[in-house]
C-alpha cells in the first residue's frame, strides 16, 4: 500500500450515508488531501449532478471540488456522444442529471427511441413506466445502464436500486444491458486516464464488493473494502472465488494503512 499513487473513493456508504458524513470520513479525506495524494471520487449516483455532489460534500467539511468527482451519468454522457450521436433516446431515472448528460435529444417513455437508459431506481420505477421500458426494448432500442447496483443504503436502510429491475427487463426482452458506471471496465479505465496513473499503482475503496471492490480488482486496480454502507458480513468472502484483497472498518482507517 506504500506504493499507491492514487485513491478511487466511492461516496455513498463510504463517505456518506443520506449525505451525511460517516464517522470520521471528513478527517480522512483532508489527510489524503494534506499528502497530495490524487484521488476521485467515483460514484454510480443518478440523483444529483457533479457540481451538486461536490457542492454538498464541501458543505459537509470534505475538501472536494467539482472536478474530483466523476459519476455514472457523466459516463452515460460520453458514451452516447461516441456511440449514439442524435439517437432518440429515452431515459428512465430518479433524480435530474439532465446537466451532466449534455446535449441529448431525449423522448418520452411512450414514443419511439433509439436508446432507452436507466438511471437510478426511485418512485419513478412504476409498473407503467418499466412496461413501457420493455415495449420499446421490443422494438429494438439498445438498452444502456448506469450501474446495475441491486440495492443501497439510506439512513431508512437498505432499498432496491436499478439491478433488480435490470435483470427483469433485459431476460424478458432477451437483451443484455451496456453498464457504464462501475463495475465497467471502461469506466475504472476512464478514471485511471484522468488521474494519470496505471491500474497496479491506483486502489479503490468502497462498500459494494462487486460494484467497487471486486469490479476495480478485475481491471487491475487494488481494492479495500470498508464496513459500512451496504457492507454485509458475507461480503468478505467475496463471490465467486474473487475476494476483495483488504477490509477494513471505515474511510477513517485508510489513511494509517497507506501510512499518511
Amino acid at each position: 500500500m506504500a506504493d499507491v499513487r492514487a485513491l478511487l473513493i466511492d461516496i455513498d456508504g463510504v463517505l456518506t450515508v443520506s449525505w451525511e458524513p460517516l464517522e470520521g470520513a471528513v478527517d480522512a479525506l483532508r489527510r489524503i488531501r494534506a499528502a497530495d495524494l490524487p484521488f476521485a471520487l467515483v460514484t454510480n449516483t443518478t440523483s444529483r449532478t457533479r457540481a451538486e455532489i461536490a457542492g454538498t460534500l464541501a458543505d459537509a467539511g470534505f475538501p472536494v471540488e467539482v472536478d474530483d468527482v466523476l459519476t455514472a451519468p457523466a459516463a452515460t454522457a460520453e458514451h452516447l456522444r461516441t456511440h449514439h450521436a442524435d439517437a432518440r433516446v429515452a431515459l428512465l431515472s430518479s433524480g435530474d442529471v439532465a446537466a451532466d448528460l449534455g446535449d441529448v435529444r431525449f423522448v418520452d417513455l411512450t414514443e419511439r427511441a433509439d436508446v432507452v437508459v436507466l438511471g437510478g431506481a426511485g418512485p419513478e420505477f412504476t409498473y407503467e413506466a418499466l412496461d413501457a421500458v420493455f415495449a420499446r426494448l421490443q422494438e429494438g432500442a439498445t438498452l444502456l445502464a448506469m450501474h446495475r447496483n441491486l440495492y443501497w443504503r439510506t439512513s431508512s436502510g437498505l432499498q432496491l436500486d436499478t439491478g433488480a429491475f435490470l435483470a427483469g427487463l433485459e431476460e424478458a426482452a432477451g437483451v443484455e444491458a451496456t453498464v457504464l458506471g462501475k463495475p465497467s471496465e471502461a469506466f475504472f479505465a476512464a478514471v485511471l486516464s484522468r488521474l494519470g496513473v496505471a491500474a497496479e499503482e491506483a486502489v479503490m475503496i468502497g462498500d459494494d464488493v462487486e460494484a467497487d471492490v471486486l469490479g476495480a480488482q478485475a481491471a487491475g486496480i487494488g481494492g479495500v473494502l470498508v464496513r459500512t454502507g451496504k457492507f454485509r458480513p458475507e461480503a468478505e468472502e467475496g463471490v465467486g472465488g474473487e475476494r476483495p484483497q483488504r477490509v477494513v472498518d471505515y474511510i477513517a482507517d485508510v489513511p494509517d494503512l497507506l501510512g499518511l
